[in-house]
């Protein structure tokens, strides 16, 4: 049987980092995983982290295993992380085996209970969104998201399109820093959506891995009241891999919003899903998390740190754009800075990505998305000439 198995074709993204590591150039840059990097090019270990590790390891007591949907306190302090101090009435949290875990519970109790198994998705979206919500047998479909002329979102024919979709369907929704194209909705926009999503009756699905690492914890989860303002209900896949450098200790989190008197009996189905599928969730990253927002120096600490991961997304964004301006004057990078989150779709054609990879050992997906964080001080230089040198190329420079 296995002889007669062909090989799968590579992850787009995991596959571009295992091309890097086996590249000898020494002046190699990833610009693909999605992972925070410091000045130095190090993905750290954040120093709350380290401490409420310490603080877990002298407490331990046993390894027993975790209720289905983890701790309680750990639903909590995610439904105060998302939220804020006040409480949803109607809200149920899972802990799940990272975002893409909370995202695979979220597909597997939506095709369980859905009569029409559709799933919009936005064009474009992250790649792996596709496998997660087409593996339980969903129906995919394409909203309109990014205008590539105007390197924003298309509003218009976003909310166009989301009026269109029937009601009992799912919507994934970015919640901040949308990955791949950096572009955000404003509130105004947001509100809009929320409006239509309450007017339509479809389910929003929210994917919120990048929340604190776009303007702050605050203002990158506000979207989510004018959806809880209107009684909407939905599901919220959160992760904490990137704010909390907790990448392989799988730490995330599927948080379900229902009117009070239905959301025991709905989690219940998801319970039965997970149950299913891992039976319960990994303690170490989710105890990471619990712990850290449950201590206020901790968290102060965190927040701190999260604060400066944040800051140099900004930072290095601004840097980028300027160096870009002096070496390209004629193509425009200003909406680089305008973006937010790791990502950014630069602009460049996958035939530049090619040539960059081929001859300056700089790696990126092939639509030219690149992850901002990957930039340091030492580098900057070194890609911006390059990509300066890449665009040449289409004018025969």
């Amino acid at each position: 049987m296995f002889e007669q198995v062909s090989a799968a074709p590579p992850d787009p993204i995991l596959g571009l980092t295992e091309a890097f590591k086996t590249d000898p150039r020494p002046e190699k840059v990833n610009l693909g995983v999605g992972v925070f990097q410091d000045d130095e090019g190090r993905t750290p270990v954040l120093k709350a982290v380290k401490a409420a590790e310490a603080a877990l390891l002298a407490a331990e007591k046993t390894k027993n295993y975790f209720p289905i949907a983890g701790e309680p306190e750990f639903g909590r302090k995610v439904e105060e992380f998302l939220f804020g101090e006040a409480a949803v009435p109607g809200a149920r949290t899972a802990q799940t085996p990272g975002g893409t875990g909370a995202l695979r519970v979220a597909a597997d109790f939506f095709a369980e209970i859905s009569q029409s198994r559709r799933v919009w998705l936005s064009d474009p979206t992250w790649p792996n969104h596709r496998g997660v919500f087409g593996a339980p047998g969903l129906a995919i479909q394409p909203y309109p998201y990014y205008d590539a002329a105007r390197r924003s979102v298309n509003a218009g024919a976003l909310a166009d399109a989301l009026d269109k979709v029937p009601a009992g369907d799912a919507v994934v929704l970015h919640l901040c820093c949308h990955n791949p194209t950096g572009a955000d909705l404003d509130a105004e926009q947001w509100k809009t959506v929320s409006e239509i999503a309450a007017r339509r009756g479809w389910l929003p699905i929210f994917d919120a891995a990048y929340i604190g690492f776009g303007d702050s914890l605050e203002a990158d989860r506000a979207p989510l009241r004018p959806f809880l303002d209107a009684g909407v209900e939905m599901l919220i896949a959160t992760s904490f891999s990137k704010n909390f450098g907790l990448y392989r200790e799988r730490a995330g989190a599927l948080t379900l919003v229902a009117p009070a008197r239905a959301a025991d009996a709905v989690f219940s189905r998801i319970k039965r899903v997970i149950r299913v599928l891992y039976s319960n969730p990994p303690a170490h990253g989710g105890q990471i998390v619990q712990t850290i927002l449950s201590d206020a120096l901790l968290r102060q600490v965190w927040r701190d740190e999260l604060n400066g991961m944040c800051a140099r997304i900004h930072a290095m964004r601004a840097r980028f754009a300027e160096g870009m301006a002096r070496r390209a004057p004629d193509r425009d990078f200003a909406f680089i800075r305008a973006q937010r989150g790791m990502f950014s779709f630069s602009g460049i054609s996958a035939a530049h990505v090619a040539w960059l990879r081929s001859e300056r050992a700089i790696y990126m997906t092939g639509d030219g998305r690149i992850n901002v964080a990957g930039l340091t001080p030492q580098n900057l230089d070194y890609v911006c000439d390059a990509v300066a040198a890449a665009l040449r190329t289409e004018r025969g420079g």
